[in-house]
């Protein structure tokens, strides 16, 4: 057992990937020598030589452009995209070629890429730097898209993600990069693609991911303190989701709430929200709730903290559930 951050997970995670496989190389924008904006690779170019941790151009179609090369070459990249809002220059090379290439070549042809991606708001940044575009991804046949919340699941995710054939989209909370936990680095790691059950409960899910994950746990803890007993599952999968363990929960408790900083409409809540309707619509007592970002740009830092969802709007929306 170690005690780590959620970025020094990741920084251990790629590093035992690095270690495990010749063929992983990682490759983006000031990830080398400066070991990445949010230092997730310090160090890692010093240990493994810049042969394989690649300090690349300013460029994000052509590093997405050139993993695509060394995917079908054998290798296993894994690429940074500095921030969110910095992804969309890479979304022609990941929506047209990334995500087509097992399909276009029948199965001949394997993509085994990793876009890291930090996400979400809450760090007092300016614009195209708290964007939260998973949904995109989500949306796209042949991509899957995953999301860790704490150090556990960033140590482990991230290596099941660079073992994998799949093209990965692996969204990083950056807010909760500096959060801290207990790491067991010998343990089986849960599957890639499964919801975690964060709290059980008996009276309303709160189903979540990535940055929402502790606001809705302390919304869980303070819905306790006025006799509500809440469940709260973190997806850690988008695509595909794990939905048996979402609906087994719905089934139980009658009453759901999806949150996340993402826009409200088509959001990953929307399908989630649909889903659970279709299959829990008997055992549902209440609707479908969603508590999210407002259907906006993203907002100056300034005022941003009145876009995120926060405790408050998590709690209103259990009290609304609770009264049907």
């Amino acid at each position: 057992m170690a005690t780590m951050t959620v970025a020094k997970a990741l920084n251990a995670g790629l590093r035992r990937a690095l270690e495990a496989d010749p063929k992983v190389l990682l490759y983006g924008e000031d990830i080398g020598k400066l070991g990445g904006v949010f230092r997730i690779t310090e160090h890692l170019q010093r240990d493994f030589g810049p042969e394989r941790v690649i300090d690349s151009p300013l460029a994000e179609s052509g590093i997405v452009g050139t993993a695509v090369g060394l995917a079908l070459r054998g290798y296993r990249p894994v690429v940074e995209i500095q921030f969110d809002g910095f992804v969309y220059p890479a979304f022609d090379q990941i929506i047209s070629q990334v995500s087509r290439f097992y399909f276009r070549s029948h199965g001949a042809l394997k993509m085994p890429m990793v876009v890291r991606i930090p996400y979400g708001g809450g760090i007092g940044a300016i614009e195209h730097h708290s964007e939260s575009p998973e949904a995109y991804f989500a949306h796209t046949p042949g991509l899957k898209v995953v999301t860790c919340s704490n150090p556990v699941d960033a140590y482990w995710m991230i290596q099941q993600s660079i073992a994998s054939n799949n093209p990965i989209i692996f969204f990083e909370p950056k807010r909760r990069y500096h959060e801290k936990g207990e790491v067991d680095t010998e343990i089986e790691p849960m599957p890639l693609f499964q919801a975690r059950v964060v709290k059980p409960g008996d009276d309303l899910t709160l189903i979540t991911y990535g940055p929402m994950v502790r606001t809705c746990a302390e919304a869980a803890i303070a819905a306790a303190e006025e006799g509500h007993d809440i469940e709260v599952i973190d997806l850690r999968s988008l695509a595909p989701l794990d939905m048996a363990t979402v609906i087994e929960s719905v089934h139980k408790t009658g009453r759901a709430i999806v949150v996340h900083e993402a826009a409200l409409t088509l959001g990953i809540g929307a399908e989630i929200a649909a889903r659970v309707q279709q299959e829990c619509f008997f055992a549902l007592q209440a609707p479908v709730l969603r508590v999210t970002g407002y259907d906006i740009p993203y907002p100056p830092s300034r005022v941003e903290t009145s876009f995120l969802p926060d405790l408050d709007r998590v709690l209103d929306a259990v009290d609304r559930s609770m009264t049907y």
